[in-house]
């Protein structure tokens, strides 16, 4: 595990304005003691494309190394059509493939989001937990961020100035640290599979 603690935030969003941008500055500047939060902009990643997998542009070799290089991901999605923003998807999708070499593979991840409306992005990120079953990722199940009414907690700048959110989000940025340990602790602890147990 690395020393500091390195969570990378990754925002579901392109629009520099965005909610979810302003969350995930927001978390950066709340992690908690022994850890930082990096992020990476998926920003001008090509659509994915099976033929591409092999051989992919250089911008996808860095998001796959960004990842396996973190000890946490945070995954920071609006919501669009009831569902995960294709661009979002399309990262996740980049770092997966090609087959047999899954960036996120049993790594612990958080979820929070944002939107202007009333459910905080609730339905994309349980699509979110769906793929991860998939990923074989491992979330934080508690605590829930779902940032309802976006609009009244960030000013104009996308600074946070609802102090509320901000403790929650520390919060789960504090969870998530405390679950990236538990299971490394569990992996630790785990007895060597034998040859009769397989």
């Amino acid at each position: 595990m690395n020393d500091p603690f390195l969570i990378l935030g990754i925002a579901g969003s392109l629009r520099e304005g965005s909610f979810n941008r302003a969350a995930l500055r927001a978390a950066q500047s709340l992690a908690p003691a022994g850890a930082t939060v990096e992020t990476f902009d998926i920003k001008g990643l090509p659509g994915f494309s099976q033929d591409d997998e092999a051989t992919p542009p250089p911008q996808v070799v860095e998001l796959k190394q960004r990842v396996r290089d973190a000890d946490a991901i945070l995954l920071v999605t609006p919501e669009y059509n009831y569902s995960v923003p294709g661009v979002l998807k399309n990262a996740i999708d980049w770092a997966s493939r090609p087959y047999g070499d899954n960036a996120w593979d049993r790594k612990p991840v958080a979820i929070m989001g944002a939107s202007i409306g009333a459910t905080g992005s609730a339905r994309a990120q349980y699509h979110l937990r769906q793929t991860f079953v998939y990923l074989d990722m491992y979330p934080l199940n508690k605590p829930e961020i779902m940032i309802s009414s976006a609009a009244q907690r960030f000013d104009e700048r996308g600074h946070l100035v609802d102090e509320a959110l901000g403790k929650r989000i520390e919060h789960l940025l504090v969870a998530l640290v405390a679950w990236t340990r538990r299971l490394e602790n569990d992996k630790g602890s785990a007895p060597a599979t034998s040859q009769r147990d397989t």
